[in-house]
């Protein structure tokens, strides 16, 4: 069974009409699975997903967006997903992505069911796209230091 994402259209002025955001939602017939009662309460990435708020991303990816082709990866979830490899000090994006389906706790950080798809590794390695790694790891060292003054004044 693929699972497929939910696209919401939140109009062309705000973010580019070919950028994927993923929307989260229980499965009609997941067998009982819960992945909210399965990892506990005081999970890590639990925290990590209380205290910092993600969708600052899809702003920085919106302009590189087309108009037309397919729909990306929510950007929210790529950048979960570069957390996820240096957190839990993955070797590669493709170890990550392999081990991504086994791990309760990744799942239910990215808002993945246990049908969710998983991204194919390479959006990993492309996923910055013309902005480059370094571009992408600087907005967020920058979006992170707005966010501690933010707290600090």
């Amino acid at each position: 069974m693929r699972a497929y994402l939910s696209i919401r259209d939140s109009g062309a002025s705000d973010i580019g009409k070919m950028m994927g955001q993923h929307e989260g939602q229980k499965e009609l017939f997941s067998y009982g699975v819960d992945l909210d009662r399965r990892v506990r309460a005081d999970h890590p990435l639990g925290r990590v997903q209380a205290m910092v708020d993600f969708t600052f991303a899809r702003a920085g990816a919106a302009h590189p967006c087309g108009d037309h082709g397919n729909v990306s990866v929510d950007p929210v979830v790529l950048l979960k997903l570069m957390f996820l490899l240096f957190h839990e000090n993955v070797c590669s994006e493709r170890e990550l992505v392999r081990r991504l389906p086994e791990r309760l706790n990744w799942l239910g950080f990215l808002g993945y069911s246990l049908d969710d798809e998983a991204p194919h590794h390479s959006v990993l390695s492309i996923g910055p796209g013309p902005l480059g790694r370094r571009s992408v790891r600087g907005s967020v060292c920058a979006h992170g230091a707005a966010v501690l003054r933010g707290r600090a004044g």
